[in-house]
């Protein structure tokens, strides 16, 4: 065994935590501090890491995690109280900025064609754009007392369901770069996916529901579903030739609705925070080549951040605004979709792995983060300033006449 990998564990992590906490004091998102950090320990910079088979499973096993969570947190309540005007605007949302990324693509390199290994690239960095990361929008809805509002509220469902529309897409795209295999084994074997996703999932779920019934908020449970999302996610890749990732995010939407379904992301989140996360982003940093970039493509690269940002205000507002928001509502609802972050990583790497795009073309995502995460607060701030939400005015007034509740007896020794 080559025990170089705990150095090069120890270095990922603690280098990961501290450019992580010094980019949260910075108002950025955590996990640009963490691609930092993997870009200055690796190769591109000071060459303390190299991207190892180890890595590289360790990072795969992160991503997986982390969209076991992200299905695990999905309140599917709240999206069927949503309805369809949250769906129609995530479809909007993941739609537009696909078009619009696949044509800057096929514009900028010249790609002329329908088919082949470019216009396969061209449709993959449209799917790098259709991600949404609601975290920073919902931080600055929080900081302004608008959260709980029409537009907060219908901006967090429809980036949920953006989400798992995007992923869904990914998975037909991924199909499609195996050319082996036709569109049309694609397309049946992803509904093949999700059918037997429904029929396995409501029996997983009412199991996980009587064993959790049986044994409730103890470790059992997190084991149990940490098994179940492993599963899926070897199920996906072998029986069907669909992403981890989609099978450990179906694993997720399957235990959501679980009694003990917080209890288990939280579990998670220990795994992904002291280890998997770390390991997963900095990987990002580490496998990123500075030196293969150019005056060409730092050019795609702020393109595709402007392409990017406007085509999710584009799809998203127009949507709102035909779902009869007034204008100034439909572009809060637009800008507030416009932040990219972890699924956005998530999306590329897969790419990478698969060899759809290069490790220079991280540089454009990492750039979209990093600028949509600064301008969404910025720019949903002035938007509420000149134009604040009304539908808060009748949450106000029924918290007011709200009779304060009883004080909670104290715990019985």
């Amino acid at each position: 065994m080559n025990y170089r990998v705990f150095l090069d564990l120890a270095v990922i992590i603690v280098s990961a935590k501290l450019f992580g906490i010094l980019a949260r004091k910075l108002k950025a998102p955590q996990v640009v501090g963490e691609i930092i950090a993997g870009l200055l320990i690796g190769p591109s910079v000071l060459g303390l890491v190299d991207t190892s088979d180890f890595l590289v499973t360790m990072a795969e096993i992160g991503v997986v995690l982390i969209m076991f969570s992200a299905g695990l947190e999905t309140d599917l309540r709240s999206l069927a109280k949503t309805g369809l005007i949250s769906t129609l605007i995530a479809c909007f949302g993941v739609f537009v900025p696909m078009a619009g990324g696949t044509a800057l693509y096929m514009l900028y390199y010249g790609v002329h064609s329908f088919s082949g290994q470019e216009f396969y690239q061209a449709v993959f960095v449209g799917c790098i754009m259709t991600a949404t990361s609601v975290g920073i929008t919902v931080e600055a809805l929080r900081e302004l007392g608008f959260l709980r509002g029409k537009v907060g509220t219908t901006i967090l469902s429809a980036a949920i369901i953006d989400d798992m529309i995007g992923i869904m897409v990914l998975t037909f795209v991924l199909g499609l770069k195996d050319t082996t295999i036709s569109p049309l084994t694609t397309i049946k074997n992803t509904v093949m996916f999700f059918a037997c996703a429904i029929i396995f999932g409501y029996a997983a779920y009412r199991a996980m529901k009587w064993y959790d019934r049986k044994n409730p908020h103890t470790r059992r449970i997190p084991i149990a579903g940490l098994a179940l999302c492993l599963f899926c996610a070897f199920a996906a890749e072998e029986f069907f030739g669909i992403a981890d990732i989609t099978g450990a995010f179906t694993a997720g939407i399957i235990l959501c609705n679980l009694h003990d379904s917080e209890y288990i992301a939280r579990k998670m989140d220990i795994n992904s925070y002291m280890l998997f996360g770390p390991v997963f982003f900095a990987s990002i940093g580490i496998k990123t080549s500075i030196s293969a970039t150019n005056s060409s493509l730092l050019i795609f690269s702020i393109l595709f951040v402007i392409v990017a940002l406007l085509t999710k205000i584009i799809g998203c507002g127009f949507c709102a605004k035909l779902c009869r928001f007034d204008i100034h509502d439909s572009l809060k609802i637009g800008v507030g979709m416009m932040t990219r972050g972890e699924v956005a990583l998530i999306i590329s790497q897969k790419g990478l792995s698969v060899g759809l795009i290069s490790s220079e073309y991280f540089t454009a995502v990492i750039l979209l983060i990093i600028v949509s995460s600064i301008v969404t607060p910025i720019a949903l701030k002035y938007l509420y300033a000149k134009h604040p939400d009304k539908s808060m005015d009748s949450l106000n007034a029924e918290d007011t006449t709200t009779e304060p509740a009883p004080a909670a007896a104290a715990p019985q020794a």
